[in-house]
């Protein structure tokens, strides 16, 4: 992949390079593209011409849809705690999340919107989105320009490198993830960077120790630790580096290198300490700048140990919070629709508009109102199982009964279906003798909620405090979830109330309730007077080392079933996508989607390539010669390079267990773009040895086939590109004929109908 010069050999120049192999017969970098020198102006206009391509694919409609969009919710609410100061917990290292948050801080944003669900109005409650998603498409602009002058660095025409910009510039995975407010521009950026700097730096190794020699090693060091501070798939850019510098210090290790040990050690830990410590050092100091700006206790505390707790001070919503104890007249706020536990004095119809028959027994459903801690009939008494003090402490995971204090029956659930759900069980409200012949029905557990974490974990017992402790309230008899939605409303004999059903399901993270108030408290009571909280002080590493470990541990158990994770021999060939967003009224959406002429290309080169190598393998066991030797070093060291960078970021997939997505190809995708053009320009030269000084080798032939093939193939994925624009930008509504004609191979599209 590349190597360093004997001592007295020649020099070369330092901007037509590739990783080249050393030769033992002679000396010098050995690089080979067309022949025919391209002026650098050629270069410069082609590189601005891409770089406004990608002003205009990643910045148009950047506002459209102003709201939330698919993880969106999980970014822009992480920005939030960011500018509040609120722990929260994350699998995802801190640095791109401290970005976004740091343009928020820019345009003097306070945090408040909470970005809770997708569809919410940006406008209406006055978020800087197009601030957040003009950061995120800034960093895939970027993208395409880093490409270009990685081909060039490596020593490829402007053909070679207007084409392998061109893949990534149109691409509509890329541009969907480069618009909206998440980590995947960063990711992407970074490991492009790594590339370069790694590109730039083999056209110094002739000079070792020199300032541009140790300039651009760092700068590789440095890009590094961007990938791997951004998102943990980033320890594959790790790899493909890892490989390209092994393979260099071997060489360097052969005595014919005329390098003393001593001589070898300063390469080794010249790398060592910029491709290693370097990143780790700045890996860590994101982590040190995670923890000293979220100094104030939040929705993270659950996941984290006592110690770790103590270390935090209140935030304004653990001021404001409570302990909840037996007796207490509560509201339950169910936390994705925002509505209040409700019961009133109304039955079930005998029979439903479908013939379905229910219970005939009182409401319970789900009100949103801003009245909620007034109205008795939102109001539930906790009452403990049983005799216990007045004075007693609720915790996570106590069984209780739930008495309705409007009309003074207790919660219940059975399996009748529910109104709305067939599949999910009725909830109702029973008295006196019923209620305690059923007894056992009117049991409920109070569970408290750690997302993916272990079932000891969530059976752990803690204080329950209004507004900060989330839980599932799981029904003891039949164990089902008490759930609400508000996709579908109740008819008119429940005032289009939300229905309130008992889940099956009960890991949905949409179980989700917390307590919101207590109504009964008397101004003698202690809670009612704040006590502030004392802070202890913890070791920066020991906070380090528990949070590390509890992301592994997370990141390992993501392993549920999710509507669209994919497997990693769907991504190749762009098989399916993700729906990110859709809008029922005007029937638009944004389908995450590859551009599939430009992946189906990727893939055709990759075969094509590993075709080459097996026919070069073959041809020399039987000692037939067809490369000359600049067309194998640049088979087998810049193109392989390339190569063993997409497998890198791509056959490590498939060990892994937990869910996987489009975007974790897109890394990979970025490295087969570089591979694409390359190999595209390897195949339209002259590489046989056979006709070297034949007129069938000539250059000005080599670069017409060149032009001809990325035009023809530029031309398909620019055309593939505009086709999809409708639903990669999702501001066009399209006929659901339309809609149908783009559902190519898997892909599955909202509004077909």
């Amino acid at each position: 992949m590349s190597a360093l010069r004997k001592r007295g050999g020649k020099k070369t120049s330092a901007n037509a390079t590739s990783i080249p192999e050393i030769d033992d017969k002679k000396d010098q970098f050995d690089f080979h593209s067309i022949e025919v020198k391209e002026s650098e102006y050629k270069y410069y206009i082609a590189l601005i011409t891409i770089t406004i391509l990608a002003i205009y694919t990643r910045f148009t409609k950047l506002g459209t849809p102003d709201k939330v969009v698919f993880d969106e919710v999980h970014f822009g609410k992480f920005a939030s705690y960011y500018l509040e100061g609120t722990y929260f917990f994350d699998l995802h290292p801190p640095f791109a999340k401290l970005l976004i948050a740091f343009v928020g801080w820019l345009v003097g944003y306070n945090g408040k919107f909470k970005f809770e669900s997708i569809g919410e109005s940006y406008v209406d409650n006055n978020v800087p989105y197009i601030a957040y998603r003009s950061w995120i498409a800034l960093q895939g602009v970027l993208v395409v320009p880093v490409m270009f002058l990685t081909m060039k660095t490596l020593g490829f025409s402007v053909a070679a490198c207007l084409f392998s910009s061109i893949i990534v510039c149109f691409d509509n995975a890329q541009v969907t993830d480069s618009r909206l407010i998440l980590l995947d521009a960063t990711l992407i950026l970074s490991v492009a960077l790594t590339i370069y700097s790694y590109a730039k730096f083999s056209t110094y190794r002739r000079y070792p120790f020199t300032q541009k020699w140790w300039a651009w090693l760092l700068a590789t060091g440095v890009s590094l630790s961007c990938v791997i501070s951004t998102k943990y798939v980033g320890v594959f850019t790790f790899l493909t580096i890892g490989i390209a510098v092994i393979h260099e210090l071997w060489i360097l290790l052969d005595y014919r290198r005329g390098l003393t040990l001593t001589e070898f050690s300063k390469h080794f830990f010249a790398r060592f300490w910029a491709l290693i410590i370097v990143p780790a050092t700045i890996y860590l100091y994101w982590f040190y700048l995670h923890f000293s700006i979220l100094t104030k206790s939040g929705p993270g505390d659950a996941f984290m140990s006592s110690d770790f707790q103590e270390t935090l001070s209140e935030s304004p919503l653990a001021q404001n919070a409570k302990q909840v104890q037996y007796y207490d007249y509560i509201t339950f706020k169910h936390k994705d629709t925002g509505a209040f536990l409700h019961s009133h004095d109304h039955k079930y119809p005998l029979r439903y508009e479908d013939g379905r028959i229910s219970s005939n027994q009182q409401q319970v459903t789900c009100v949103k109102t801003d009245d909620a801690k007034q109205d008795p009939n939102n109001q539930w008494e906790i009452i403990p199982t049983q005799n216990i003090d007045k004075a007693k402490d609720v915790y996570t995971n106590d069984v209780v009964r739930l008495r309705h204090v409007g009309t003074g029956g207790y919660l219940l659930t059975h399996d009748v279906a529910s109104p709305l759900k067939p599949t999910n069980e009725e909830f109702t409200v029973v008295f006196d003798e019923k209620a305690e012949k059923r007894y056992n029905e009117t049991l409920f557990r109070l569970r408290l909620n750690v997302p993916g974490s272990s079932l000891k974990k969530q059976n752990q017992r803690k204080p329950i405090k209004t507004l900060g402790t989330d839980l599932k309230i799981l029904h003891i008899d039949t164990v089902v979830a008490m759930w609400t939605h508000d996709d579908e409303l109740l008819p008119d004999w429940a005032f289009n109330q939300l229905e309130v059903s008992g889940n099956k399901k009960v890991q949905d993270k949409d179980n989700l309730w917390t307590i919101d108030s207590i109504t009964n408290l008397k101004p003698s009571d202690p809670r009612t007077q704040y006590q502030p909280k004392i802070v202890k002080k913890l070791p920066f590493l020991k906070k380090w080392w528990e949070l590390q470990g509890l992301m592994f541990h997370h990141n390992n158990q993501l392993s549920a079933d999710h509507p669209f994770a994919s497997q990693p021999d769907s991504w190749p060939l762009a098989l399916s996508g993700v729906s990110f967003y859709n809008d029922n009224d005007n029937k638009k959406q944004i389908f995450f989607v590859g551009n599939v002429i430009g992946f189906w290309l990727e893939v055709c080169f990759l075969s094509i390539y590993v075709g080459l190598l097996l026919a070069d393998q073959i041809t020399r066991r039987r000692n037939y010669e067809l490369l000359t030797k600049k067309s194998r070093s640049r088979l087998y060291n810049t193109l392989g390079f390339l190569f063993i960078g997409w497998c890198a970021h791509y056959f490590p997939f498939y060990l892994m267990n937990r869910q996987k997505f489009l975007h974790h190809y897109l890394p990979a995708h970025l490295i087969a773009a570089l591979f694409s053009g390359g190999l595209v320009e390897f195949i339209c030269t002259n590489n046989s040895s056979l006709f070297k000084n034949s007129r069938f080798s000539s250059p000005q032939a080599s670069k017409l086939k060149l032009t001809l093939l990325v035009a023809f193939a530029s031309t398909g994925i620019i055309w593939f590109f505009f086709y999809f624009r409708p639903i990669t930008y999702g501001d066009v509504a399209l006929t659901p004929a339309e809609v149908q004609a783009r559902q190519w191979l898997d892909i599955k599209l909202h509004y077909a109908k």
